[in-house]
């Protein structure tokens, strides 16, 4: 085990297991880390074809609840609080009011008047300030309470095609937040969660909130818990044969998938029409930002986010130039090589005009120019 940790950075409560696993530890976003355990390339590679296990109990956990909760969201995210049904989740963006974001996040509804909202380790605060903020300017700071409890929780991702197997055989009373389709002979457990659903269980006879979410394009579910269970519950998934995983794997994963990582391809002056996330902005207005985006959406962005490939395994990384003709028209924002498709791939903001998939351009990759082709994202897609 190694460590390049830092005295001021928080642990998560998995932090002593990570060390005694050997995990590399590394500070990220305010917190120690562990960035890999036997390897990044083999950590990809048991989440796509098996199940992988990620603390990522960085991330923050808003409990945001009253009268006026949902209402206040409604000002703040890029998707309706005041439509989503209790039981389900949605994934949006925290805009200023350029369109710029904040944040991007996953808020689940827990009831008529409460929920809960996951922002980027590196953005808790922030994200809390400018909610208090707002919720003083358009409430008087009446009707919502809105309470941290990433210290008092854990949260681990479980992914990969053998995820739904690993969760069913562990969980026990399980109940979903929304009603279930009915499924004749079959005892409800969380694999009969769709997509952006959650439910909660028990685990060794432990409480465990499960959303049916993550960050990496496989299938995969994300499990909060007691800061004092998350020993308990990680020590049994990993016993049930899920793969430890760390930040490097899950950059990598995500970045197959097209996924977004706030502070590359989401900033505060990048919005999400630029990155090609307009799916997940709302139409009807009334948030933050939203006559900035509404015009962009009509009218176009002088920039857009593509994908870029290249052979070998000299990877163009953030911050890298893009060429067209020896003229700078772009900059990546994140790039790897990908075990999973065996060629380099990276995201990269362009001009307009050379964002068309297909097209040749150049990246300077430590000084030496290297041919790439822009294609659509995502650059992975799982099947099924």
């Amino acid at each position: 085990m190694s460590t390049d940790t830092n005295a001021d950075n928080l642990r998560t409560a998995l932090y002593q297991t990570h060390v005694d696993l050997g995990a590399r530890m590394v500070p990220f976003g305010g917190w120690d880390m562990p960035v890999q355990y036997q390897g990044t390339i083999a950590e990809v590679e048991a989440v796509r074809t098996d199940a992988g296990i990620f603390d990522v109990s960085h991330m923050g956990r808003l409990h945001i609840g009253g009268p006026n909760a949902a209402a206040l969201l409604d000002i703040l995210l890029t998707g309706s609080a005041s439509s989503l049904r209790a039981g389900r989740a949605r994934y949006c963006f925290v805009c200023n009011e350029e369109g710029g974001v904040i944040d991007d996040t996953i808020f689940y509804r827990l009831s008529d008047d409460e929920f809960l909202l996951i922002p980027n380790a590196g953005n808790r605060a922030a994200v809390a300030l400018w909610f208090d903020r707002q919720l003083a300017h358009h409430f008087d700071g009446r009707g919502v309470q809105i309470t941290d409890r990433t210290m008092l929780t854990g949260l681990i991702a479980l992914q990969g095609p053998a995820a739904a197997g690993v969760v069913d055989r562990l969980c026990e009373d399980f109940t979903p937040g929304a009603r279930l389709a009915q499924n004749p002979g079959r005892t409800p457990g969380p694999s009969l969660l769709r997509p952006f659903t959650w439910g909660r269980g028990h685990i060794d006879g432990r409480r465990v909130f499960i959303g049916r979410t993550g960050y990496t394009g496989e299938d995969g579910f994300e499990l909060a818990v007691g800061a004092s269970d998350a020993v308990t519950i990680w020590q049994k998934l990993y016993d049930a044969g899920a793969t430890p995983c760390g930040l490097g794997a899950r950059d990598v994963l995500r970045l197959e998938a097209g996924l977004p990582l706030h502070g590359h391809e989401l900033t505060d002056t990048t919005t999400p029409i630029e990155a090609g996330l307009s799916r997940f902005v709302r139409r009807d207005g009334g948030y933050n930002g939203a006559d900035v985006l509404d015009h962009q959406r009509v009218y176009g962005t002088e920039r857009q986010l593509i994908g870029l490939t290249l052979p070998g395994r000299s990877a163009p990384r953030a911050d890298y130039e893009v060429l067209a003709d020896g003229a700078v028209v772009g900059t990546v924002s994140s790039g790897s090589y990908s075990p999973t498709l065996g060629y380099c791939i990276a995201m990269a903001f362009v001009d307009s005009a050379h964002a068309a998939p297909g097209t040749t351009l150049t990246v300077d990759i430590r000084g030496r120019p290297a041919e790439v082709t822009t294609v659509e994202l995502p650059f992975y897609q799982r099947s099924g």
